[in-house]
């Protein structure tokens, strides 16, 4: 993010007393934080490669593949796919004394047009729950799909490897579930595989809907879909893309119609958690940076965070720099000299490692953040050129900040510091830019902006 400092002197107005002599600078970047510093290195690009090659090895993963028990028994299929990361998953709760909750979303998906028949889905997940009682209601989560598919939807026989498409997602929510799980956030921190994404992202809908009908204070979700850094010639190792919805795919007509008269079009929750990524790109050493994609996905193409967004929660998708399409959805094969599908030996493993620290940090740095401001409005009852602002106190909260940028910047620009109140008055008029409000706690840890509706 530009970091562009305003030397000129300012005005802030503070719980309704004007105080002269304040100073708007860049905005600070995210406090580096020496836990999730120590937590990101223990990321295991040896057990990334173990992960992805044991998925790999029960030969198709279809959501329609085999789940019956004999199948589970020999080691092939969804279900013994399934069943083995629920033991990882309990491996890892057993090494931390029992953190973390093992829980399964199993239903059965109706027929379809990529499911024959009614067919069994099961997302399993594990809980890592918050230890600030005031806060272990808000959520973030880390997904990626287990399920697998070759060059034919409706086939469950035929080889379908997934390494990359999604043994790499699925490795990196193992993965920080692994490393995270040894360590204690006010926040919860939920860590999901979902199946049936190739069949029409299933059980992601599924496991979204249940969190919408359960009130789930689900502030954030990354989903990592092909993060497998596939060695073609023209790949980026450095670089991971972020992308994020604009207009948010919930918003009703009245909603739509105020983002357009506001220029919000920009400003959806998910677009400040794809920069809030970039800051925890910035301040952590994950060895790839983050490129936001201000879309929802590539062309012709999709994924489970859309099922996210659908239900009005903010989700972005983590996905390689350049993806090679001779290695997804393709059977097995050589044809003039060319190897097709998707095998483990195009995975590039410390990429995904490096994927895995970018994740485990935007985890833990939201989790150990206080709670979003709430109901943060800006004033619009007068023709006035300066701004104020207002909001509910946060859980965790022992200050505040108000940020903001030119409509036609992409990132913001100013801060200012406008310590423990709730309101906040400023110089600077509302019409010629953006706002957003953000709370820290006592450490510096900062949570998720949030841009003011306004009020008149």
């Amino acid at each position: 993010m530009r970091r562009l400092v305003v030397a000129t002197a300012g005005f802030l107005a503070l719980g309704g007393a004007l105080c002269q002599g304040q100073t708007d600078t860049a905005p600070a970047a995210l406090i580096a934080d020496t836990r999730i510093a120590a937590s990101v290195q223990q990321i295991s690009a040896d057990r990334i490669r173990q992960t992805i090659e044991k998925l790999v090895s029960f030969g198709n993963r279809s959501t329609i593949s085999p789940q019956d028990e004999g199948s589970i028994t020999a080691g092939k299929g969804i279900g013994a796919a399934r069943e083995w990361i629920k033991s990882e998953f309990e491996r890892y709760s057993r090494d931390c004394g029992g953190c973390l909750e093992v829980k399964t979303d199993d239903f059965v998906e109706p027929p379809g047009d990529r499911i024959k028949e009614p067919t069994r889905i099961v997302n399993v997940y594990a809980v890592l729950r918050g230890a600030d009682p005031g806060q272990a209601n808000r959520i973030v989560l880390v997904s990626g799909h287990y399920d697998s598919r070759n060059s034919d939807t409706f086939n469950g026989t035929d080889p379908a490897p997934g390494a990359n498409d999604d043994g790499s997602g699925t490795a990196v929510s193992l993965e920080c579930a692994r490393v995270l799980s040894k360590y204690k956030f006010p926040a919860t921190i939920i860590f999901l595989t979902v199946a049936g994404e190739e069949q029409g992202l299933n059980g992601s809908k599924h496991f979204a809907q249940m969190a919408r009908q359960g009130g789930w204070k689900l502030e954030a979700v990354l989903n990592n879909d092909i993060v497998g850094g596939d060695r073609n010639a023209q790949q980026d190792a450095g670089v991971v893309r972020v992308f994020s919805e604009g207009i948010p795919n919930a918003a009703t007509e009245q909603e739509i119609r105020r983002i357009r008269v506001l220029g919000g079009e920009n400003d959806s929750p998910s677009r400040e958690l794809a920069r809030y990524i970039v800051e925890v790109g910035q301040t952590y050493s994950t060895s790839v940076k983050p490129l936001p994609i201000f879309r929802l996905d590539r062309f012709l193409r999709g994924g489970d965070h859309l099922s996210f967004n659908q239900q009005g929660f903010a989700a972005v998708r983590f996905t390689e720099f350049r993806e090679d399409y001779n290695h997804q959805h393709q059977n097995v094969r050589t044809e003039n000299g060319i190897e097709y599908g998707d095998l483990p030996r195009f995975v590039n493993f410390d990429y995904v490692a490096s994927v895995a620290r970018l994740n485990a940090a935007t985890l833990a740095s939201l989790a150990s953040a206080p709670a979003l401001p709430a109901n943060v409005k800006m004033l619009a009852k007068n023709l006035e050129n300066d701004t104020t602002l207002t909001w509910d106190a946060s859980a965790g909260a022992t200050a505040y900040e108000v940020i903001w940028r030119a409509t036609s910047a992409a990132d913001w620009e100013h801060a200012m510091s406008v310590g423990s109140g709730t309101r906040a008055t400023l110089k600077v008029s509302k019409d010629n830019v953006i706002f957003a409000v953000r709370s820290l706690d006592a450490a510096g840890h900062r949570s998720l902006p949030v841009v003011p509706e306004p009020e008149r």
